[in-house]
């Protein structure tokens, strides 16, 4: 079983990253898979989960999400004190089979990183909305996690975000580690998410696709 944490910023598209890739694995290589998310106040991210993949899409069985309302600073729940996470993997794949589990972090800041107790691999997702500074302001979240995704590109022009700016500070910062440039909207830089996934994922040797 491949645990996969996906944190960055509120509104960066953690969530619907974690729908693509959910619907993509499922229906390509019938995989079993599962999905726990963060919320400081709410369970919205779950809900919202629930109605896309298991009542709209019927990717998943209903018993495959699970929503968590942490109460306290995102980063805590994932990092210093992840016990309410690790019990709900516990339940979780108690419960069913899972070949990979999502867990998605509430709202976080450059400085976020998942335990190792939680995550085996780590997705930072960052978008173009925000500025084109991020990249560049490093921070362990962006430095250290396994894969970086720029998010949003489709809305660079309208917000004065200069992409090759991100991606030389990108490449500066991570050191050789992947960084990928996408609209989950559109569909643009899709196909290099799957494949950067494909080569990271065989070669950590968690998922064999």
């Amino acid at each position: 079983m491949m645990k996969i944490g996906v944190l960055g910023p509120v509104g960066s598209g953690k969530t619907t990253l974690i729908e693509f890739l959910t619907e993509y694995f499922v229906r390509k290589f019938a995989i079993s898979v599962g999905i726990i998310t963060n919320d400081v106040v709410s369970n919205h991210d779950a809900v919202r989960v629930y109605e896309e993949l298991v009542v709209t899409k019927k990717v998943l069985p209903k018993e495959n999400v699970v929503g968590l309302v942490t109460g306290g600073c995102p980063h805590t729940a994932i990092r210093e004190d992840p016990s309410m996470n690790l019990r709900a993997l516990e339940r979780l794949t108690r419960r069913v089979r899972l070949d990979v589990i999502f867990i998605e972090s509430g709202g976080d800041n450059v400085m976020s990183t998942f335990s190792g107790l939680l995550a085996d691999y780590t997705i930072f997702v960052l978008d173009t909305a925000a500025g084109d500074k991020y990249p560049g302001k490093g921070g362990l979240g962006i430095s250290e996690s396994d894969l970086l995704v720029v998010n949003k590109v489709d809305l660079a022009p309208y917000v004065g975000a200069d992409l090759e700016k991100m991606k030389r500070d990108a490449e500066k910062v991570r050191k050789g580690k992947p960084t990928v440039f996408v609209s989950l909207k559109t569909g643009e830089g899709v196909e290099s998410l799957i494949n950067v996934l494909k080569e990271e994922l065989s070669i950590e040797g968690i998922l064999r696709i």
